[in-house]
């Protein structure tokens, strides 16, 4: 695995997505949702959440959320896109956003 740059892997991961779908997943596959940096690569990602978390990640998958578009007033608008990763750790891991700071 590629040796990255601490302080730039605190950059890739953003925020995890907390919604009803990423707490199911959460609960039935051991995988984390987070939304991270538009340049972020999966072997970025995995380093950034195992070096955050200080937990092992199994396996990231990737996928592009389109912005939506939006009317303000006359003009057609649009939310910008974004990049979310869902993270599976290994068997025994979790991660409690609860505890780190």
């Amino acid at each position: 695995m590629k040796k990255y740059a601490a302080d730039r892997l605190m950059t890739v991961v953003l925020a995890p997505v907390v919604s009803e779908k990423s707490t199911f997943v959460a609960d039935k596959n051991r995988q984390y949702v987070f939304r991270v940096a538009d340049h972020a690569t999966k072997p970025q990602i995995k380093a950034a959440v195992e070096l955050m978390f200080k937990t092992k990640v199994d396996s990231v998958t990737v996928l592009n959320v389109r912005g939506k578009e939006r009317r303000f007033g006359r003009t057609l608008g649009r939310r910008r896109n974004w990049k979310k990763a869902y993270v599976r750790l290994a068997a025994g891991q979790e991660i409690n956003f609860a505890a780190t700071e």
